[in-house]
């Protein structure tokens, strides 16, 4: 996300770094946020990591807010070198001052700690869910947000499990609507779903409008 020039990067997982690099080509993002350590939200970042250590530049560390079990995953890709000699490490859960933004996270339920993140300043609020399953915080994180950005991996019997994790697009759409979101955004697709359904599920429970994270996407984040 980028807000009067702050060049802020929600998760790095599979084949987002030539993504990112098509719109900064020199890797210069003023701050990572992960929100979890699964590889899927973080692998990635070790691209990042190497093109920064490497690459040259002006030496400046980025300041990554992560969960502590990004680091050790991380860390098991080249142990000899410390993911710190180029990112400026802040643990999430944790409110903190990330440029333009009050960054602020909360843990939530999945297989490993997951911190939800809010970003907001006095024109705009943007929320992060990573992966989760349902939890009342949900709704307080993305209070009145401009922009809420919702798990929806919709995988066929996750709702009927005991302990969730995860959501399905429906409870995406309910806990948009708790949170009087302006608009949702479904995000992390189990793989082969259809995303007009998800999206119509998400409406059943919603009346704020619905997004799909398609690749190549580029929404505006301006609250008018």
């Amino acid at each position: 996300m980028e807000w009067d020039g702050f060049r802020l990067v929600l998760d790095l997982g599979y084949a987002t770094l030539p993504r990112l690099l098509a719109h900064c080509p020199d890797g210069a993002v003023d701050a990572v946020v992960i929100t979890h350590e699964h590889p899927d939200h973080c692998i990635d970042l070790h691209g990042l990591f190497r093109m920064r250590l490497y690459g040259g530049g002006d030496g400046s560390r980025v300041p990554l807010y992560c969960t502590p079990g990004v680091l050790t995953r991380l860390g098991g890709l080249e142990p000899d070198v410390d993911l710190r000699a180029v990112f400026d490490v802040h643990e999430l859960p944790g409110t903190y001052r990330a440029g333009p933004f009050e960054l602020s996270g909360v843990l939530l339920p999945h297989y490993v700690p997951n911190a939800g993140v809010r970003l907001q300043n006095d024109q705009v609020v943007l929320a992060y869910t990573g992966d989760t399953g349902p939890d009342p915080l949900l709704a307080e994180l993305g209070r009145d947000s401009d922009l809420f950005i919702v798990e929806a991996t919709d995988r066929k019997g996750e709702p009927q499990q005991l302990h969730r994790n995860l959501l399905a697009s429906e409870e995406a759409g309910h806990w948009a609507a708790q949170a009087g979101a302006r608009r949702l955004m479904l995000t992390h697709f189990w793989p082969g779903n259809d995303r007009a359904a998800s999206a119509a599920a998400a409406r059943s429970a919603f009346g704020g409008e619905v997004i799909i994270a398609d690749e190549d996407l580029v929404v505006s984040l301006d609250p008018t």
